[in-house]
């Protein structure tokens, strides 16, 4: 108990130091920001972006297969004698 007691004073001790040596004080108002413009940059986010116009039809034709044949309904070597 008696260990306990010393660091509870020990806390409020340095929490006494640190409001007497600290240079801020409620009583003082706060110094003001200097008068004039603010100049800021545009945020950047890295990114390269590049704007440009959907095309109006694709760029490639449709793809038809080249068949030859015509499609049977079984294949000759699957037939049963």
């Amino acid at each position: 108990m008696l260990s306990a007691t010393a660091g509870a004073t020990a806390v409020l001790a340095m929490g006494a130091l640190t409001v007497t040596f600290s240079d801020v004080s409620t009583a003082e108002p706060p110094e003001p920001a200097p008068p004039g413009p603010v100049t800021t940059s545009e945020a950047t986010t890295g990114v390269t972006i590049t704007e440009t116009v959907a095309p109006e039809a694709p760029a490639t034709s449709a793809v038809v297969p080249p068949i030859t044949t015509t499609p049977s309904a079984i294949p000759p070597t699957a037939e049963q004698p």
